[in-house]
C-alpha cells in the first residue's frame, strides 16, 4: 500500500468528502481516511422506526461528559459522515453574518475574510450538490454571481396554501435551497422520487446531495482517479518533526493494525469535536496542549446548532410527500420589536406517526385521544434555527 500522498484529508464529511473531489479533479493524489465504513442500503434506511427510536445509524462510540457520566452523541462514522442523514438544506451565510453583529447575549466579532471571499466557492458547491431554489424572493438574500444550478422544487398545495397564508401576513416565504438530484420535468428518469425519506434517512436512492455520493464516488469515479478512500480507520495522532513545525506522519489504527501515512498537507476535517479531539491527543513536547492550540481554546468552545422544531396541528389533513420546500428569513437579523438577529425558519420532512413518538408526552396533552398516525396526518412540521 502506498503510504505517501499529496493531501491526506482526516474525514469524508461535508467538508473532507467535497474536498476530496475537487482535489482528485485537479489530479492530485489524494488519500481519505475515514473512520467509518460505507452505510449500508438497506430496506432499513427508510424505516422510522429504526432510524428514529432505534438509532440504526447512530455510530456505538459513547463519550463522558464533566462528571464522568456516560452519554451517546448523535454522531454518524460513514462515507460521507453527518451528511448521510442530514435535509439536504444547503443555505448560505448573508453579507452581514462575516461581520460584526451583536446578538443578544453579546458580540460576534467580525470574520479575518467577508462573504465575497467564499461567495465563488458557494456557488461551485451549489453546482457540485445539485441546490434547487431561486434567487430575488429572500429580501436578505446575499449576492450571487450565478443563479441557482437547478430550478425550485415545487410546492405541493398544502404547501403552496401556507406559502399564500405566510404572504398575505406581510411575510416573504420562498424556496428552500436544497441539494438533491430530482428532475421534476422528467420524474420517470429523476433519481429522486420526491418521497417523505429525506430529512433525517439516508438515502436508499442516493439521490439525496450527500458527501458521499457527490463527493467521494463523484471522486472515485473520475477517469484515472487519483483519489484514495480507506474506511475503518480511527486517526489516533498526528505526530510531527522535532521542531513541531510539520506534520511529518498520521499514525491510523485500522482494524486493529497500526499504519502510518504521510502527506505534503494533512488536512484534519473530521468533524468539530473530533477534530478538536484529534489536535489534542497530538501533543508532544514542542506542542504540550495539542497541535494548533497556541490559544488553549481548542475543544473549549461548544458548537451546537441552536434550534427547535415545532409541530402545529392544522384543522385540515396534511397530505404533503415532499415537505422541505419553504423558508422564512424575515426574522433572520430581528425586527421592529427585537434588536437582534433571530434567525432562520424552514419546514422539516414530512413527520409520521413512528416519528412523533418522541413528541409523545406533549402530544397526548393536546389531543390525548389522538393516535400518533392521526396527529401525524394533521401536522405541519417546522425547524428554527438562530446563531450557534
Amino acid at each position: 500500500m502506498t503510504n505517501h500522498y499529496e493531501v491526506v484529508i482526516i474525514g469524508s464529511g461535508a467538508g473532507g468528502g467535497t474536498l476530496a473531489r475537487c482535489l482528485a479533479e485537479a489530479g492530485k493524489k489524494v488519500l481519505v481516511l475515514e473512520r467509518g465504513d460505507w452505510l449500508p442500503r438497506e430496506p432499513q434506511n427508510w424505516d422510522p422506526t429504526e432510524v428514529f427510536q432505534n438509532n440504526r445509524y447512530v455510530s456505538v462510540d459513547p463519550w463522558k461528559d464533566r462528571n464522568n457520566k456516560q452519554f451517546q452523541p448523535g454522531s454518524h462514522y460513514f462515507v460521507g459522515g453527518a451528511t448521510k442523514l442530514y435535509g439536504a438544506a444547503h443555505f448560505r451565510l448573508r453579507e452581514r453574518d462575516f461581520e460584526e453583529l451583536i446578538h443578544v447575549d453579546g458580540i460576534s466579532p467580525a470574520w479575518p475574510l467577508r462573504y465575497n471571499d467564499f461567495e465563488p466557492y458557494y456557488t461551485r458547491a451549489e453546482a457540485m450538490y445539485h441546490v434547487h431554489g431561486e434567487r430575488g424572493e429572500d429580501p436578505t438574500e446575499p449576492s450571487a454571481s450565478a443563479p441557482y444550478p437547478y430550478p425550485p422544487i415545487k410546492h405541493e398545495p398544502r404547501m403552496q396554501q401556507l406559502v399564500d397564508g405566510f404572504k398575505a401576513a406581510g411575510l416573504h416565504p420562498f424556496h428552500a435551497p436544497t441539494g438533491v438530484n430530482l428532475d421534476e420535468a422528467n420524474l420517470p428518469f429523476s433519481a429522486c422520487v420526491k418521497c417523505n425519506r429525506c430529512d433525517g434517512f439516508p438515502c436508499l436512492l442516493h439521490a439525496k446531495g450527500d458527501a458521499e455520493v457527490m463527493g467521494i464516488r463523484a471522486g472515485l469515479g473520475l477517469a484515472n482517479s487519483s483519489l484514495t478512500l480507506l474506511t475503518r480507520c480511527h486517526v489516533l495522532k498526528l505526530i510531527t518533526n522535532l521542531a513541531g513545525d510539520t506534520i511529518t506522519e498520521v499514525l491510523v489504527d485500522r482494524d486493529g493494525e497500526k499504519l502510518k501515512f504521510t502527506g505534503d498537507i494533512v488536512v484534519v476535517s473530521c468533524g468539530a469535536a473530533n477534530s478538536a479531539r484529534l489536535l489534542l491527543m497530538s501533543a508532544n513536547d514542542k506542542h504540550p496542549n495539542g497541535l494548533a492550540n497556541r490559544s488553549d481554546q481548542v475543544g473549549r468552545n461548544y458548537m451546537y446548532h441552536n434550534c427547535k422544531a415545532v409541530v402545529a396541528l392544522g384543522r385540515e389533513p396534511n397530505d404533503t410527500i415532499f415537505q422541505k420546500t419553504i423558508a422564512v428569513n424575515d426574522w433572520y437579523f430581528g425586527d421592529n420589536d427585537f434588536d437582534f438577529p433571530i434567525g432562520n425558519i424552514q419546514m422539516t420532512g414530512k413527520t409520521n406517526g413512528a416519528m412523533m413518538k418522541g413528541y409523545k408526552p406533549k402530544l397526548t396533552a393536546l389531543a390525548p385521544t389522538w393516535s400518533m398516525d392521526k396527529l401525524a396526518e394533521r401536522s405541519l412540521d417546522f425547524w428554527l434555527q438562530t446563531e450557534d
